[in-house]
């Protein structure tokens, strides 16, 4: 058996599914993007009217979609320093992945999780990244 958890401060889901879910002393975090609970507002994205950038700040996509984790693994009883596995979704390897390195180094220093990293198509927002995270409770 296992628990959904959804919560009010982190990103809605786009979809009908759970932030997480509980079976054991796991939890599985659904992926989770760097949009702004409440406003679904992307940091360091504008676009214009026809879906081209503007702006475009790849690093605040990165410290958001951190932060966004911790807000769920928080509220799921867990933390940062109990993430086990993560999985990085990236829709521009070649433009992202030096910075999202970089940013990353920053935020597990302490704590090492095993990592995968794939480089995508498309998300289902325009966001340009999302993590899917396995943590111990």
């Amino acid at each position: 058996m296992s628990e959904k958890i959804s919560t009010t401060k982190a990103p809605q889901p786009v979809g009908l599914y759970p932030h997480a879910r509980k079976a054991g002393n796991l939890l599985f975090l659904s992926g989770i993007g760097p949009r702004t609970p409440n406003t679904n507002e992307i940091p360091g994205l504008k676009l214009d009217q026809y879906g081209n950038f503007i702006e475009f700040d790849f690093e605040a996509q990165c410290r958001s979609v951190f932060d966004n984790v911790r807000i769920v693994l928080e509220e799921c009883g867990s933390g940062w320093d109990k993430l086990v596995d993560v999985t990085v979704f990236l829709v521009d390897m070649k433009r992202d992945f030096q910075t999202y390195n970089k940013v990353y180094a920053e935020y597990f220093k302490d704590n090492q999780p095993c990592r995968t990293t794939c480089a995508i198509n498309a998300l289902p927002t325009p966001i340009a990244i999302e993590l899917k995270c396995i943590a111990v409770i």
